[in-house]
């Protein structure tokens, strides 16, 4: 039993540590934003000796010139609605794909590899036909680029869950009657919804995290969190105040950070669902 407890400590070590380094810049953010300017600069560990919230009051303060709430809401709307209308388009193509197979051979491959290519080659083409048809500066216009930056991971996830749904389920379904779109919306679509659900969070957040397209596309009116945050590393003419800007960037990684913890387990189950197969 000791050489067995011993391996289970030594196995809590290893994890403790492997999840402190993995979660160190996120750890030192927290701690930064809870201090105040001079401990910043006085006491650069862990360890705080007197908090303070007064960085994320001076964050709200801030509103008439970096209105963080206004970014926090451009954020939501484009980073959702773009993985939205990701599903929307990737769904059909998916199901033709896994139960028809048209392009089951090339279609996948191809947008994986359009994915890996670096976003920076779209820049100007991208720029310039959002110029002609107005549309930048704009949430539905960011909200578009989200969709097609997302599309490629949505539709490879949903082309492996609907790999994976038994045949023998739609063949019911035809043998009672039903047409293609009432088999595809009562049955598909409840069978992989842990799937759907998984791919939308996991689309949202790469949403939420696009920072080119972001910075690139938007000015004012639609500027993300993430293009956003980088304001207050220049906020102040005295120089970076480190406090507030790690306050700001709690705050921008907050709502993706609370989706994921509530949502990790259901993720985990449908990404791995028919990873081993018998």
């Amino acid at each position: 039993m000791k050489p067995r407890h011993g391996w289970m400590s030594l196995r809590v070590a290893v994890f403790a540590l492997a999840a402190f380094t993995f979660n160190f810049p996120l750890l030192a953010t927290v701690v930064t934003s809870l201090k105040g300017e001079a401990e910043i600069n006085e006491n650069p560990t862990l360890t705080i000796a007197a908090p303070t919230l007064d960085n994320y009051v001076q964050v709200q303060a801030a509103s008439d010139r970096f209105d963080i709430l206004h970014y926090l809401f451009n954020s939501i709307v484009a980073a959702g609605l773009g993985a939205a209308l990701a599903l929307m388009l990737a769904f059909p193509a998916a199901c033709a794909v896994a139960r028809s197979g048209i392009g089951a051979r090339w279609l996948p491959p191809i947008v994986t590899n359009l994915r890996a290519i670096p976003l920076i080659i779209f820049a100007i083409p991208i720029y310039l036909v959002y110029q002609g048809v107005h549309l930048l500066d704009t949430r539905i216009g960011l909200a578009l680029i989200l969709c097609l930056v997302n599309l490629p991971l949505v539709l490879v996830l949903l082309v492996d869950a609907l790999a994976d749904l038994p045949l023998a389920v739609e063949e019911a379904a035809r043998m009672d009657g039903a047409s293609t779109a009432a088999m595809m919306l009562n049955v598909v679509l409840p069978l992989t919804a842990p799937a759907i659900a998984s791919t939308l969070v996991l689309s949202f957040i790469y949403g939420w995290n696009e920072y080119l397209f972001g910075l690139m596309l938007t000015t004012e009116r639609a500027v993300p969190i993430t293009v956003g945050a980088s304001f207050f590393f220049s906020a102040s003419g005295g120089g970076i105040r480190w406090g507030v800007a790690a306050a700001v960037m709690v705050v921008s990684v907050l709502p993706p950070l609370v989706l994921s913890l509530f949502a990790y387990r259901f993720i985990g189950r449908a990404l791995t669902a028919g990873a081993v197969k018998g």
